[in-house]
């Protein structure tokens, strides 16, 4: 006895009567006002951040190609003039790989000018053609793609020394902004490019940047099929309500089929290790005959392996069916815990659209810090050096290559042939430039902690109105007018500072796992075991770390909403409330998981099946109006479907999720508390008082003594 008293205190004592609780305390003060008043500087350091980017980004770099002059394409004066035209492609392709090309903005040791179109024809200069002036050869033939400012009197021959106008064009398609050749075009004898080097280069660039027609395609599928995608996203909306509102029905029998279906699944894999087993035990198949190896599929052809299976498998029935003898009454409160959480939410159907919000408000989040990352890449003055392609030239002897200049006022030196001021870069010295790392990691932090704040928002948000729905005495008469918002306008105005405390701890979690990842990721070039196994290590401990903080804030959220107490006390009433309940929250949750991962298997699965039938045209007879489209791609819309049918079950059923906790939680708190006398009567609903074996001596339809 008194053993047993010394284990339960050390979770704590259970809650204690109050005659004046009725629910989630709505005379409640502030909480973690330290916290909140840093969370609110943060979030005004993150907001001067994201104006100190756009103020000195440039993110045009990204959108639109520059010339060598470094002026874009597409915008101002080359507004029509969208596309990039390098003189000779060959020589990004032959001098370097296209990674390198990409993670340099594509820039190449060629000149490069903005055009209104790629060249569509094949087109090299003759040799009759080189006396000639540049108007005759390239303005009267609309070959527009001299550098700008080439006068037209210019010879050809020294146009071409200099690299002004290009001495060859290829048919082109625009890709990114820029015009690659086609793959099957042919091409000119030039020196030191072959056939073959050209074909490879050619086929890599296209197969790395050409999305166009793929693009366009894609396009077209959409503008085909995007009505029958929102029909099935709507599929999977009602099949989601449904599926959660019917639990009140079917989540006993549910659960029973669910679980013999798991017992016949294990007793299924029992007889075929079995059979496998006596297979190889009788042809003498030993794994002392085939030793060791690396592949893993030979191991299935020796009897030891199957044998293991086949024993593994034997205690997981036995625990299973064990856990379904000792277990059943608790199974049956989870079951009854169910059919409650699916009462609750057909009481306060708003609940469910919340996700909505809690998605708008982690999109702002998300376009938030991609905008600023992108603004701060881009900050930095533009620094523009002379370049010519060949400085061992005669008259190249004496310019001061790779030093500053200005592209508008640049002197034109006909001594050294292909001299011109280029775009180089950005300039790295200002305030802004040289705390770019810091900054770039300040909006990473802002990201997560936002991120995690949001969803604890939506967590607590939630718990207060399905809190109000089991505090209710006689239900529905008792619930709230407005549950949702009440417990939202509640939680913003005293519990922003809870709130962010409990963010903060998992986004410096998280953090970690993001540090280690990038360690991981280089260290991964040494093949150090001993490294590499105790960075596994590490990254075990902090995923199961992670996982324990999502799981005590979720329940230290759900106690905030009840009683307003702050983040350290909550986490720790609900961890000792659920540790004295170990047992329950343990069936409880896997139940839980069994249905809520059937109920997204059912939905995905019925919506991806009815894609694939409808879009591939396999259902017929259905007339004219309800034709399947014609597709480029028949998978892009179902997988598109499958994508939106997911994340819409998700979002019903992680606040289907949230409900059962809060329920539980309210359940555990219900069975201390009270006893079911007069003055102390069960909250519970009748089901569960059954199941207890317990009840209320309040008559039915009398109000509770106030």
């Amino acid at each position: 006895m008194g053993g047993k008293q010394d284990q339960n205190e050390v979770y704590g004592k259970p809650a204690k009567y109050d005659p004046f609780f009725r629910g989630p305390i709505k005379n409640r003060s502030c909480t973690d006002i330290i916290c909140c008043v840093l969370f609110f500087l943060f979030v005004l350091g993150y907001i001067a951040v994201g104006l100190v980017a756009w103020v000195y980004g440039d993110p045009q770099q990204v959108l639109y190609p520059r010339n060598s002059t470094g002026a874009y394409c597409g915008i101002g004066e080359n507004k029509d003039k969208p596309y990039l035209l390098y003189f000779n492609i060959f020589s990004c392709v032959l001098t370097t790989d296209i990674i390198t090309i990409t993670q340099n903005g594509l820039a190449c040791p060629t000149p490069q000018v903005c055009v209104s179109s790629c060249p569509e024809v094949p087109w090299t200069v003759e040799t009759d053609q080189l006396s000639q002036s540049v108007e005759q050869v390239f303005y009267a033939a609309n070959r527009n793609f001299c550098l700008p400012g080439v006068p037209g009197d210019m010879q050809v021959l020294q146009s071409l020394r200099q690299e002004l106008c290009p001495s060859f064009l290829l048919p082109s398609t625009p890709a990114l902004g820029r015009c690659f050749p086609w793959s099957n075009s042919t091409v000119p004898k030039l020196p030191g490019i072959s056939n073959t080097s050209i074909a490879q280069g050619i086929s890599g660039l296209l197969d790395s940047l050409n999305a166009r027609d793929i693009s366009v395609k894609i396009f077209e599928d959409f503008a085909q099929s995007w009505y029958w995608i929102l029909i099935a996203l709507g599929v999977a909306l009602v099949l989601s309500l449904l599926f959660i509102l019917l639990l009140r029905l079917v989540a006993g029998p549910l659960v029973f089929v669910l679980i013999i279906g798991v017992l016949g699944v294990l007793a299924y894999g029992i007889y075929h290790s079995w059979e496998e087993y006596r297979v190889l035990r009788d042809k003498g198949a030993s794994i002392s005959q085939l030793g060791f190896t690396t592949n893993l599929s030979a191991y299935s052809s020796v009897q030891e392996t199957w044998l293991a299976a086949l024993i593994v498998l034997a205690v997981l029935e036995g625990i299973l069916l064990l856990m379904l003898i000792f277990l059943r009454q608790r199974i049956r409160i989870a079951i009854a815990l169910l059919e409650e959480a699916s009462r609750a939410v057909g009481q306060m159907m708003s609940t469910m659209f919340y996700p909505l919000f809690t998605f708008v408000l982690l999109l702002v989040c998300i376009a938030y810090w991609g905008m600023t990352a992108l603004y701060l890449a881009t900050s930095g003055q533009p620094q523009y050096v002379f370049w010519a392609p060949n400085v061992s030239l005669s008259g190249c002897e004496h310019v001061p290559m790779n030093t500053s200049c200005n592209p508008m006022d640049q002197p034109v030196n006909f001594s050294c042939p292909g001299l011109m001021c280029v775009f180089q870069g950005y300039l790295s010295t200002g305030l802004v430039q040289r705390s770019l790392f810091n900054l770039q990691i300040y909006g990473v932090l802002g990201l997560f902690w936002t991120i995690n704040w949001v969803l604890a928002l939506g967590q607590c948000v939630l718990a207060g109105a399905f809190a109000s729905f089991y505090w209710a005495f006689h239900k529905p008469q008792d619930i709230p007018t407005f549950p949702l918002s009440s417990a939202f306008m509640r939680t913003l105005r005293y519990h922003t500072g809870s709130l962010a405390f409990g963010a903060l701890i998992l986004t410096l979690v998280q953090i970690a796992r993001v540090i280690l990842e990038y360690i991981d990721n280089k260290l991964r070039g040494t093949q150090n075991p001993m490294a590499r196994c105790i960075m596994c290590c590490f990254k075990c401990c902090l995923w199961c770390l992670e996982k324990f903080i999502k799981f005590l804030n979720r329940n230290a959220y759900i106690m905030i909403a009840i009683y307003g107490k702050n983040f350290c006390v909550s986490a720790k009433n609900a961890f000792m409330l659920l540790m004295r309940n170990i047992v329950r929250v343990v069936v409880l949750d896997k139940v839980t998981d069994l249905l809520l991962f059937f109920g997204k298997l059912l939905v995905v699965g019925g919506v991806g099946a009815l894609s694939f039938f409808f879009f591939t045209g396999r259902i017929q007879g259905l007339g004219k109006d309800i034709e399947s489209p014609q597709l480029n791609y028949y998978w892009l819309p179902m997988m598109t479907s499958i994508l939106g049918a997911y994340v819409i079950a998700n979002g019903f059923f992680s606040v289907f999720g949230m409900c059962v906790d809060t329920l539980f939680l309210c359940f555990l708190e219900d069975l201390e508390r009270n006893d079911g006398s007069v003055d102390r009567p069960y909250y519970m609903s009748k089901a569960l008082l059954k199941i207890l074996g317990k009840k209320n001596e309040v008559p039915p339809g009398d109000k509770r003594k106030k």
